[in-house]
Formats: structure tokens, C-alpha cells, sequence
């Protein structure tokens, strides 16, 4: 993985990888924090509400465009200076965003911090992988991705009542402090891992054509088009259990994030033990039951509290196996490129379920038609990944290529 980077067997990898993982904290709250934001944002830019729910859905899209391109241009970096570099760029876009006088500006920034974004995220779960090793692999990652399962449980709260508190534009300078106050600490306590490039960018790029990062990656994309339909509308979902109070809803986000972290933690564990495919299939599988079995729990504010937490668990489950899975079948030198391939399928797949949960409330008036649709996506994603070989590298398929086979031996 590194050719600059021994693993320690103690404890210093895990202290380094979690200074990463505040990293994608402060990316994390800003990606989820403005939904909380938009009904200020429409005030203060005088434009209504589906207006300013575009900043979300140019952010998405330029996360999207912009995590592999990125990740090719910045291939033979270290991986420090991506990371330092990232951070700066998303600050940068997040200033921009609490400066800009106009709706017009604001969209822009909003693209340079998906820029920012869009470099740190992957780079950081492919350095977590590389600092561990092969062997706390899914460990690292998910350690990575406590980040940003708390940055929806902690940061979006915090952010959102710094907003209400102080204006939308306060919560912005708050990300922006978080992103400064972390680079420092990066650039004193993260070795200078160096992932082993590839000698060309067309090498680089190898993975694009491989059919088997093709298949990984539609797990992810039917998998999270899934998970997020629910999440998407769940307000409109449970709409009965909460009748209307704001409170109840932020309860079920709160709890939706604290069981995400859970299950995030132990699906890394479950993946190093069991393989990542496994843990991806088991989770994509049970998915399917709870948001059935949301369809009676609808009305029950205890039924839906259990409902969301077991989605949580479920759905963050799948976040850190599916990028052990990519990155197993990554050339070297397109570690970090891969891992960003599969974070701009997440953020298609955020962007994709909104819309097919307003076609679907348009159809049919009722939110609970969400749930099965929800339901089939994952089950698809389950039967995917199930009937998909085990993922391996590019260097282990050379190796089995020449050994002879157990009965030539």
C-alpha cells in the first residue's frame, strides 16, 4: 500500500487514523448541515425553499464529477499534501459561501467546497487503509467513517443550532474552523504516506474498465440509492409517529446516527474477520426486513425509534466494506481513485433517491410506497454483490495466473 508507511503494530496507527477521521468529521457536517439550514439560507438570499435545496444538490453533483478527476490529477502526491491541500480548498469554498452577496456566488462555493471535499474523503480512507495495513484494513476505514457517521449524529445537530442561534452564515465560519483547526494537526502527526503511483494516467485510470470495480460500484449505487430514500423522507415517512414536532424528528435523526456509528465500527471488525462481500451481503439483506418493517411502525413513536436505529446499523454497515471491496481490486498507485469512484457513486446515489422519492410521492401520494421501493433497491444490491466472485487484486489474479493448479502440485 505504501511505500513510505511501515504499519505499527501498536497503537499509533489508530491515534493517527482517528486525526483523519475528525477530518471527515468537518467535511461531514458540512454536507449535511445545510439541509437543516434551508429555510434561513431562503430568507436571507430571498429565494424559496426548493431554490436553496439546490446548494445540496450542486454539491452532490460537483462531489461527484469531481472526487475521481481529482483523484487521478493527484495520483502521485503524497498523500499529506492531498489531504492538507483538500482541507484548504474546502475551507476556502466554505468562506466563500458566508461572503458571497448573491444566490449566484453562493452555488459557486458550494462547488469549491465539493472540490475540497471531494479530494479529502477518499484520500483519507485510502490512507487509513494504508498507515494499518492488510490486515486492520476494514478496521481503518471505518474508523475513517465514524467521522462522518458522527458529523450526521453531532455535527449536523450542532451546526444547525449554531444557525438557528446565529444566522446560517455563522454554521459555515463554524465548519470552516473545523477544517483550519484539523489541518495543523495532519500536517505534525500524519506520516508522509506515499501510495506507489502508476507510471502513467492511463494506468491510472485502469480501474474505470475493470468489471469487477464496475459491479462494486453499482452494489454501492443501488445499495445507497436505498438507504437513502428512507432517510431522505423521513419525516414525510413517519410523519404519523411524530405528528409534526420538529423535536421527534431530530430524535430519529440523532438515533439514525448514533446506531450508523455502531454498526460502522462493527461492520469494520466483521469485514476483517469474514471478508467485506459477506458483511455487505448480510447488511444489504437486513435492510430489506427493517424498511418493511417500518410499514407497520409508522404510526408508533417507540416503534419508529427502533425501526431507525436498526436502519442505521443496517446502512452504515454497508459504507465501509463496499470501499474495503473497491480498494482489494485497485491497480497500485489507483488506491485513493477508486475509493473516490465509490464516494461519488454514494453521492449520485443521495442525489438519485431524492428524485425517485418525489416521482414516487408525486405517483402515488403516499409516503409509505417509499418503503418497498426502498426495500427492492437493496435486495438488488444484496443479490449483486452475492452472485459477484470474491474481490481480490489485480496482482493476485497475475499470481494465481502462473501457479499451476492443487492437482498439477
Amino acid at each position: 500500500m505504501s511505500d513510505t508507511t511501515r504499519t505499527d503494530p501498536g497503537e499509533r496507527w489508530r491515534r493517527q487514523v482517528m486525526v483523519l477521521a475528525f477530518g471527515t468529521f468537518a467535511v461531514g457536517t458540512d454536507a449535511f448541515v445545510i439541509a437543516g439550514l434551508l429555510p434561513d439560507i431562503s430568507r436571507s438570499l430571498h429565494i424559496d425553499v426548493a431554490a436553496a435545496g439546490q446548494l445540496v444538490t450542486v454539491f452532490s453533483i460537483a462531489y461527484a464529477v469531481l472526487s475521481p478527476v481529482l483523484a487521478a490529477l493527484t495520483g502521485r502526491w503524497p498523500r499529506r499534501r492531498v489531504l492538507v491541500t483538500a482541507l484548504l480548498v474546502f475551507a476556502v469554498g466554505n468562506v466563500g459561501t458566508a461572503l458571497a452577496p448573491g444566490f449566484g456566488l453562493v452555488l459557486a462555493s458550494r462547488v469549491v467546497a465539493a472540490a475540497g471535499a471531494a479530494m479529502f474523503t477518499p484520500n483519507a480512507g485510502a490512507t487509513a487503509a494504508a498507515i494499518a495495513g492488510s490486515e486492520r484494513r476494514g478496521r481503518a476505514i471505518a474508523i475513517v467513517t465514524v467521522g462522518l457517521t458522527s458529523s450526521l449524529a453531532l455535527g449536523a445537530p450542532l451546526g444547525t443550532a449554531i444557525g438557528n442561534a446565529l444566522g446560517w452564515k455563522a454554521t459555515m465560519w463554524f465548519v470552516t474552523a473545523l477544517a483550519l483547526v484539523v489541518t495543523p494537526v495532519i500536517v505534525l502527526r500524519l506520516p508522509d504516506v506515499r501510495l506507489p503511483a502508476a507510471p502513467g494516467l492511463r494506468r491510472r485510470l485502469a480501474p474505470l474498465t475493470d468489471r469487477r470495480v464496475a459491479s462494486v460500484l453499482t452494489v454501492t449505487l443501488l445499495a445507497f440509492i436505498g438507504i437513502y430514500l428512507p432517510y431522505t423522507y423521513i419525516s414525510s415517512v413517519f410523519a404519523k409517529a411524530t405528528g409534526g414536532d420538529g423535536g421527534r424528528v431530530a430524535l430519529l435523526l440523532l438515533v439514525f446516527g448514533v446506531a450508523g456509528t455502531v454498526g460502522n465500527l462493527t461492520a469494520g471488525r466483521l469485514a476483517d474477520r469474514h471478508g467485506p462481500r459477506r458483511v455487505v451481503v448480510a447488511a444489504t439483506f437486513g435492510l430489506a426486513v427493517v424498511f418493511l418493517a417500518m410499514l407497520p411502525s409508522r404510526g408508533s413513536f417507540p416503534a419508529a425509534l427502533l425501526v431507525v436505529a436498526l436502519s442505521g446499523i443496517g446502512s452504515w454497515s454497508v459504507t465501509a466494506p463496499q470501499q474495503h471491496r473497491v480498494m482489494a481490486l485497485a491497480p497500485a498507485g489507483s488506491e485513493a481513485l477508486v475509493v473516490s469512484l465509490n464516494a461519488a457513486v454514494m453521492y449520485l446515489a443521495i442525489s438519485l433517491s431524492s428524485t425517485v422519492g418525489a416521482i414516487a410521492l408525486t405517483s402515488f401520494h403516499s409516503s409509505g410506497v417509499l418503503l418497498p421501493i426502498a426495500a427492492a433497491f437493496v435486495v438488488a444490491a444484496a443479490l449483486l454483490a452475492w452472485i459477484s466472485r470474491p474481490t481480490q487484486s489485480p496482482a493476485e489474479d497475475a499470481q494465481q495466473a502462473v501457479e499451476p493448479s492443487p492437482a498439477v502440485r
